[in-house]
């Protein structure tokens, strides 16, 4: 099946935020971030449901040994489309992992 994707705009956001701060810290480590993050959508994108489903029908799994972060996403079977809902800093409060769509 070939799925497409869609950032919610506040996970476009914590990419962006994620990116700024990786650059800051090292030059060259926020592109490594970003493709770290494109890597892991790919990924998701072969195989959807490779990773379990978690509350209200999210999935989650970690972007890379690298960098501390979630890609949260749900399957939109009907559309051919994977929702991707944040990408989360695995160390914040999980009660604001799950945005709404």
């Amino acid at each position: 099946m070939n799925y497409s994707y869609r950032l919610h705009p506040k996970a476009t956001e914590d990419i962006a935020n994620a990116y700024a701060w990786y650059e800051e810290i090292q030059t060259g480590l926020g592109e490594r971030f970003i493709q770290t993050v494109k890597n892991k959508i790919e990924n998701i994108l072969s195989s959807p449901a490779l990773y379990g489903s978690k509350k209200k029908g999210f999935r989650e799994t970690i972007i890379g040994k690298d960098f501390p972060f979630l890609v949260v996403y749900k399957i939109l079977d009907s559309e051919k489309e994977i929702l991707i809902s944040s990408i989360f800093h695995a160390k914040r409060n999980p009660k604001n992992k799950y945005r709404k769509i």
